[in-house]
């Protein structure tokens, strides 16, 4: 049984095997590791390959194995959400049953034609048979919560008044339900990841509510963009962290973090470093800014 500080400061590092590790994503892991290890919490793994059209063959091995070349080792065997699927179903169907989602037949274009955020047209129709989007009523979400980084944050009403898909028309689970579902299941304090993901907390905090169980805090990190607005991604072909010198990236990611390196330690092993970052890790020193420019 885990202890009330470990359950406490349980982390975990989320990442999509849609190609290699780069330097954001190295931000975001060595953060959420930092703030779990430093307090004596555990770090778990988890690969979010829910999305099979985007999953690169051979990506999850090789961020699996990028992570361990950076010291940054994780507890428990790693999961994936694709050999999770039953435990979402039961979510699915759980929701299903108490008249908390409905379908939609709406189209991305019409979606896109009202700014991006859905109006809730569908709730009141007739059901379909055509292939539907399943769309889940919040109920009450909240427009703020304390962030672990930022402290108090607002979060526009579109937002929170938004029916979010929990399930595709593909029949694919969609992202918003399953990181919610494996946070609870898998008993994580602290979620400690990227702000671009800052906006969604109140709706993630509320599905927790609505399932009965409490949330986790929740801190963002500042991402790393090549200019205003472009953060480093899969999709526009950010390096492979790998093949850069790995001291130097992990320094690099530190920086931005707010953790100043001394200079002793410029150019030290990866080992070193690491182990002066966990003994001198301060959530507080993290940048409380949504981008740092790189």
């Amino acid at each position: 049984m885990m202890t009330p500080d470990v359950a406490r400061f349980r982390g975990r590092f989320a990442p999509s095997p849609s190609g290699p590790l780069h330097f954001g994503s190295l931000v975001a892991a060595v953060g959420s590791y930092l703030q779990a290890k430093s307090h004596g919490g555990e770090w778990l793994l988890r690969i979010e390959d829910i999305d099979t059209t985007r999953v690169q063959p051979g990506a999850a091995d090789h961020i699996l194995r990028t992570l361990e070349q950076f010291g940054l080792f994780w507890d428990q065997t790693e999961t994936y959400q694709t050999q999770r699927l039953p435990l979402y179903q039961t979510v699915f169907e759980q929701l299903l049953q108490q008249q908390k989602i409905y379908g939609c037949n709406c189209s991305r274009a019409r979606i896109q034609s009202l700014g991006g955020h859905y109006d809730n047209h569908c709730q009141q129709r007739a059901q379909s048979i055509e292939p539907l989007a399943w769309r889940l009523v919040p109920g009450e979400v909240s427009h703020a919560f304390t962030d672990l980084v930022f402290g108090h944050i607002d979060i526009p009403d579109a937002i929170c008044r938004e029916h979010y898909s929990i399930k595709r028309r593909d029949g694919l689970f969609a992202y918003q339900l399953v990181v919610v579902v494996d946070d609870l299941q898998q008993q994580i304090g602290q979620v400690i990841r990227g702000a671009d993901l800052l906006e969604m907390t109140t709706r993630q905090q509320a599905l927790c509510q609505l399932l009965g169980q409490t949330a986790p805090a929740y801190g963002h990190l500042p991402l790393a963009v090549t200019a205003p607005g472009q953060k480093l991604s899969k999709q526009n072909h950010a390096t492979d962290i790998s093949s850069q010198p790995l001291s130097q990236s992990l320094q690099q990611a530190l920086i931005l973090l707010g953790q100043q390196v001394p200079g002793e330690l410029q150019g030290a092993a990866v080992t070193e470093l690491l182990s002066w970052a966990l003994a001198n890790w301060q959530l507080s020193k993290v940048p409380k800014t949504t981008e740092v420019l790189i």
